[in-house]
């Protein structure tokens, strides 16, 4: 039965991405070397993109998404998503809901 990612806490959210996301069987493919180390440009856009296929397939794919909408992540792929593509969603999201709430009122 799929979970409802609204109805977990940050906590269960985490707890599930880690023991179901595929992520969780090379962590450096979605969050890159660590900040010591020098990834060249290519490199790193070709990490993204097999990071972005795993997550393509990935049963906990919307517990994911969730997760990266509520935390604002400054850097990795979340969902298939980078940072500022997962800014770019909250936004068209708050701009989609602002009518709603004009209408409403």
């Amino acid at each position: 039965m799929p979970v409802n990612p609204s109805a977990l806490s940050l906590g269960d959210l985490v707890a599930e991405l880690g023991t179901r996301g595929d992520c969780r069987h090379d962590p450096d493919l979605h969050m890159g070397p660590d900040a010591f180390e020098d990834e060249p440009l290519a490199e790193r856009l070709a990490r993204q993109d097999v990071a972005r296929e795993v997550c393509e397939g990935c049963p906990v794919w919307a517990l994911c998404l969730d997760y990266a909408l509520r935390i604002r992540p400054t850097f990795g792929v979340w969902a298939g998503y980078l940072p500022r593509e997962l800014a770019a969603l909250r936004r068209e999201a708050r701009a989609l809901s602002a009518p709603e709430v004009e209408e409403a009122a």
